[in-house]
């Protein structure tokens, strides 16, 4: 699933593809993926409007046209990207965006489980009021963040993954930051004390911070570190290899059904 570091990516992609155009029309071609809206209604809320925006609350991405916001959601497997004409477009496409300069915007997704509404802006506001501080934003303090951890019973990297405490940490990234600060994902954050927390905010901005560096060079699609990336994981998918720190051996084990990889001989 595309993190927050690869949705802020997508977000420059569509920025890129979408500035100074306008919509013509719009087409979808998995009719769930705007549920409840239908695919008609979703076309004629958008077509002919004029791009003005896109912002990132999270792993959401926010599309502002002219009188109408379009909310994506990536899940699993969605992307955006432009192509030069729309009869490029390929199979997996859920919808495509055709522009006033003849090129498309594609949301492409091959599992089918992404999300596109078009909304009022006091509809996407309640759409995302569940929603903590985004991890890179002004309002995810230090202080912030170590009291809602404080108040949580719940393992640390649960914690983390819990979009309604932290807005855009997923799997790869809590693993990553919990490493950095070198503290066990099995620590519920109740009993961590105020430095270690003040330590995981640091390495959680850190982490991200270069990561959406990384994935803005050279990011592909969801799920893989492309070549040209500067990000590799210390212990992400990296099961029974050597930690880059001590040596010793990454294990993975199961929360919340996930997969979480840490060092026990770094992690304590």
């Amino acid at each position: 699933m595309p993190e927050l570091p690869e949705v802020e990516a997508v977000c420059r992609v569509v920025r890129r593809a979408l500035k100074d155009r306008r919509i013509v029309f719009a087409e979808i071609f998995r009719k769930r993926i705007c549920a409840p809206q239908t695919p008609s209604q979703f076309a004629r809320a958008v077509a002919g409007r004029r791009f003005q925006s896109v912002e990132r609350r999270g792993k959401n991405i926010l599309i502002h046209l002219e009188g109408v916001t379009l909310w994506a959601h990536l899940r699993m497997t969605g992307d955006f990207y432009p192509v030069a004409v729309p009869r490029l477009t390929p199979p997996t496409a859920a919808a495509q965006f055709v522009l006033d300069n003849g090129r498309a915007l594609v949301f492409d997704d091959p599992r089918g489980l992404g999300v596109l509404r078009a909304v009022k802006p006091a509809q996407w506001k309640r759409l995302l009021g569940t929603l903590g501080p985004d991890a890179l934003s002004p309002e995810f303090t230090a202080e912030r963040f170590a009291g809602l951890a404080k108040s949580s019973r719940a393992p640390i990297k649960l914690f983390l993954m819990d979009q309604r405490w932290v807005a855009g940490l997923g799997n790869i990234y809590a693993a990553e930051a919990l490493f950095r600060a070198r503290i066990d994902p099995r620590h519920c954050g109740a009993g961590l004390g105020r430095a270690r927390l003040l330590r995981l905010h640091r390495a959680i901005v850190a982490l991200l911070t270069n990561a959406v560096k990384s994935a803005s060079l050279a990011y592909r699609r969801p799920g893989v570190f492309a070549e040209g990336e500067t990000f590799r994981p210390a212990v992400y998918g990296r099961e029974d290899r050597r930690c880059p720190a001590c040596a010793g051996l990454i294990r993975r084990i199961v929360q919340g059904g996930r997969s979480t990889f840490f060092c026990p001989g770094c992690q304590s």
